[in-house]
């Protein structure tokens, strides 16, 4: 399993880390067999696998259910689990409660809280012995505040995601999180900060990419970003279905191959005739 030393070993040999946010075993399974270095369980699972319209009606159950499901699935792959709105930022003994609950029950690497307004929570949460990753731009929990659209965009917002970047560092964050900012800034945080830092639609000079596994095998996905590149379609699976439903109407389906083959009335039949 790749630990913090070895993920911190790769951002300074300047080795790009991959990461899939993935929610269930099957999915985790996979991303483990094909060596993907992290594994992100993203409270966007409310709406790809669970069908809301935003983040916010995920709960801390739901991550626990999905959180459980991945580590099972990925047993040695590093394991970060979203802690969903209203999980921190509401008090110290409200935070680290349910931080130590997430942690616990889902035996992840380490947990992902978004805002820099969280730097009390990362430290308090690092002396408890939780890693922390950090998630800065772009945050889903908040886009009723600032919707689905580029940040850091201006002089002074970018200077402000810059300081923010260093203050979750030195809070004790091991990893950020940049998403849906410009990638020149994303290159710049990236070079100044010691902790790897992943980028989502930040560029490629970030230390690393993440994608959602249902994004980049158009698995059931209707829109897509501008940053999402599909590496395999799984749509296929549509297909197959409508195939099915022809083979069952049409009595081809299931053929003598997927049938079991006993003469059982023959047995019955005897039965009934000694009676």
């Amino acid at each position: 399993m790749k630990n913090l030393s070895k993920l911190m070993e790769m951002k300074q040999n300047g080795t790009k880390i991959s990461m899939v946010t993935a929610y269930d075993y099957p999915s985790a399974k996979q991303a483990q067999q094909a060596n993907i270095d992290m594994i992100l369980v993203g409270d966007s699972l409310g709406m790809t696998v669970l069908g809301y319209d935003t983040t916010t009606q995920v709960t801390l159950d739901d991550m626990i259910h999905h959180g459980k499901a991945v580590r099972r699935g990925a047993d040695d792959t590093f394991i970060v689990v979203d802690l969903p709105i209203g999980a921190v930022g509401v008090s110290a003994e409200h935070d680290l409660n349910h931080a130590i609950t997430l942690y616990q029950q889902t035996n992840a690497n380490a947990l992902k809280a978004e805002g820099a307004h969280l730097t009390d929570f990362i430290k308090k949460s690092t002396q408890m012995g939780i890693p922390i990753v950090a998630h800065l731009g772009l945050m889903p929990q908040s886009v009723g505040v600032m919707g689905y659209k580029l940040q850091g965009g201006t002089k002074d917002a970018a200077e402000q995601l810059i300081r923010d970047a260093h203050a979750v560092q030195e809070a004790g964050a091991v990893a950020l999180v940049l998403e849906a900012i410009p990638s020149d800034l994303a290159g710049l945080i990236s070079k100044q900060l010691d902790i790897p830092v992943i980028g989502i639609g930040a560029g490629k000079d970030t230390d690393g990419q993440v994608l959602v596994y249902h994004d980049m095998l158009n698995y059931g996905v209707e829109r897509y970003a501008k940053f999402v590149k599909q590496f395999a379609d799984l749509s296929v699976g549509i297909d197959g279905m409508k195939q099915y439903d022809k083979e069952v109407k049409a009595g081809a389906f299931p053929a003598e191959a997927h049938t079991y083959k006993k003469k059982v009335l023959d047995e019955v039949n005897k039965n009934d005739t000694s009676n």
